[in-house]
């Protein structure tokens, strides 16, 4: 069997004395696509930091490709991870946020290009080239030369994606990218990435409250509460036929918003 891209083992997490990530398992094969779910405040948000090494672990371990992300080995023993292995890792993921995180004093190409030549070595000439492909591949071929503040919302983020797929990562990583967007920018953004589960190769774990787009988007759905998964399984199973009552009412409440599931 495959060995899975992502093994996450008794990952615990705190934050001073509150408990937000408690004894959680499981692991993500190559290619697949996860949509995690849940009220807030449940971890979701703090797992993609966490695979981000934006934040650090309080116990448990996680590997990727089957190399430990937290620990390195040296020695013969095993060690926490030193910034330098941190930095290796780092490689193999990359990350949209909710907030865009754009440079507003460079141009978008310049956003784009900036950590492909700064981080891993590429040329001018070939960050730009990878750079304009994203650009058309996400529908700005022609914003090239614009500045983030000539963008909408749905614009800013789609530079978003094309920023964190320059680094040509393993893993993406998406965190409520539609949740600072008005309404009517929200479907730009999701066709991007609708686009990228069909057409890419690539592992994506995605944390979102668009349900209908959770649906259409994952091979698997993890529910999530207080730190935990609740309940996991295919699409059609979980937002259909849940088993857990839990999940029955987290679902009853955003039907009753009036989401699609």
């Amino acid at each position: 069997m495959d060995q899975p891209i992502i093994r996450i083992q008794n990952l615990q997490k705190s934050f001073g004395t509150l408990k937000v990530i408690d004894g959680l398992n499981f692991d993500v094969m190559k290619g697949e696509k996860l949509a995690l779910i849940g009220p807030s405040g449940s971890g979701k948000t703090t797992i993609l930091r966490i695979l981000m090494t934006l934040e650090d672990i309080s116990g448990g371990r996680i590997e990727i490709n089957g190399e430990p992300l937290y620990h390195m080995t040296k020695g013969g023993a095993e060690l926490p991870a030193d910034e330098a292995h941190l930095h290796k890792m780092r490689r193999h993921v990359g990350m949209v946020f909710q907030h865009f995180n754009l440079f507003p004093h460079k141009t978008v190409l310049q956003n784009i290009t900036l950590a492909p030549v700064l981080t891993q070595g590429v040329g001018r000439a070939a960050a730009e080239s990878r750079a304009r492909e994203l650009l058309d591949m996400v529908g700005l071929a022609d914003k090239a030369a614009y500045m983030p503040s000539q963008l909408s919302g749905g614009q800013k983020q789609r530079v978003a994606i094309a920023r964190a797929l320059a680094l040509q990562p393993q893993i993406m990583l998406f965190d409520e990218v539609t949740s600072a967007l008005d309404p009517e920018l929200v479907e730009e953004v999701l066709e991007v990435m609708q686009r990228l589960a069909r057409e890419t190769d690539m592992t994506m774990l995605l944390v979102t409250h668009e349900m209908g787009f959770a649906h259409d988007f994952a091979d698997r759905v993890l529910f999530f509460d207080k730190g935990r998964i609740v309940e996991q399984g295919p699409p059609d199973q979980i937002f259909t036929a849940p088993q857990e009552d839990r999940t029955k009412s987290f679902l009853r409440k955003i039907i009753a918003a009036g989401q699609r599931v």
